[in-house]
């Protein structure tokens, strides 16, 4: 395989992870807001007990993406394989 290719399979990797950190950052954003000021959102939700639920999923998902994306942009750029594989 050329050195070209897997300089490009190392790039389009850290894109794409830093993609996956973004929207990780983005849902625990949007996560911890909700368990915040959840009056915003009642309108929306009927029973406070699913938006208070869902909340915390979206906080929890969210920084679960976002280690991983870390995870795999540090993983691409150092080519470790470990890293990678989580």
């Amino acid at each position: 395989i050329p050195m070209g290719v897997l300089s490009c399979v190392k790039y389009l990797m850290f894109i794409f992870n830093v993609l996956v950190f973004a929207g990780g950052t983005c849902l625990s954003g949007v996560g911890a807001w909700v368990a915040v000021d959840p009056s915003g959102f009642q309108d929306i939700v009927a029973a406070k007990a699913v938006l208070r639920a869902g909340a915390y999923l979206l906080l929890a998902v969210g920084i679960a993406l976002a280690l991983l994306g870390f995870l795999g942009c540090c993983g691409a750029l150092r080519r470790s394989r470990p890293l990678l594989l989580v």
